[in-house]
């Protein structure tokens, strides 16, 4: 039987929340590029190389790539196998929260109360997700939710006879009413059947994967593909001032649902798309 120790996870979450606070992933990197490429707007291309410039002094310096440096979410695949010792693992990850947000000087945005908004200081309670996995590994996602683009994302409960095409057209018209309010060029995480709360955990979990990694399903990657020439089509662009490159990617998740249903999660991400993975 393998063991971690408390100790670990917080090191290592600790580490996760500055690390994508003040770095962009390598793959969002290279969706960065790829946009500018292929943004045909000058003052669109100019938004762009003032993005990457602003990751670029983020990463040398150490700061956060945006002033709000989100609400931790936490996706923990535990392995059935594995025995962590030394305390509760979903302290160790609210304690590595903590301390990455108060010794990485990230901006605390969470209250405690929705009503009555008392800030909590550092940054807790996150929002975890726990899964038990095969084996003895632990695996650990961190990715920093800012409330612009979260504010925009939408669920909707179509009916069977709504199909495909009903789909499509509530995701494209959720991005066209989030507009420059999200801060594009996005990426969208779109979460199809389950429940209505499978739904939006998996529209999540869709931001997680590689930017730009299509779906296996080819139904699902062909509706990708022309979800994205449609978003692109709407003019929106880089800020929100016009351009070709209103998203950069776009993930479907899907999962079997009733008969009676087609629940739709679509959850809106800014250019950033921050996330960071360890495997202990």
């Amino acid at each position: 039987m393998r063991k971690i120790e408390v100790d670990t996870i917080i090191n290592a979450v600790k580490e996760m929340c500055m690390e994508a606070n003040y770095f962009l992933t390598e793959d969002m990197k290279e969706a960065l590029n790829k946009a500018r490429e292929k943004e045909e707007s000058p003052l669109g291309c100019q938004i762009l190389g003032q993005l990457q410039e602003n990751l670029s002094i983020a990463g040398a310096e150490r700061i956060p790539i945006c002033q709000d440096t989100g609400m931790a979410v936490v996706f923990a695949e535990i392995g059935q196998e594995l025995t962590i010792e030394g305390g509760f693992i979903g302290d160790a990850i609210q304690e590595g929260v903590r301390r990455g947000y108060t010794e990485g000087y990230l901006r605390k945005s969470v209250v405690k109360d929705p009503f009555l908004r008392e800030n909590t200081k550092d940054n807790t309670p996150a929002v975890v997700h726990y899964r038990l996995v095969p084996g003895d590994g632990l695996k650990l996602t961190l990715a920093p939710k800012g409330f612009g683009s979260e504010n925009m994302s939408r669920i909707f409960m179509l009916k069977p006879a709504d199909g495909m095409e009903g789909a499509k057209d509530a995701i494209v018209r959720t991005v066209a009413e989030a507009g420059p309010n999200a801060c594009p060029p996005f990426v969208i995480g779109v979460g199809i059947g389950g429940t209505f709360e499978k739904a939006a955990l998996m529209a999540k979990e869709a931001l997680t994967r590689k930017t730009g990694e299509a779906s296996p399903h080819p139904h699902i990657r062909e509706m990708e593909e022309e979800l994205l020439e449609r978003i692109n089509n709407l003019g929106i662009g880089p800020a929100g001032l016009g351009g070709r490159v209103t998203a950069m990617a776009i993930h479907v998740n899907t999962y079997p649902t009733h008969i009676a249903g087609l629940p739709v999660a679509v959850n809106m991400c800014c250019h950033v798309n921050r996330h960071a993975v360890r495997e202990l």
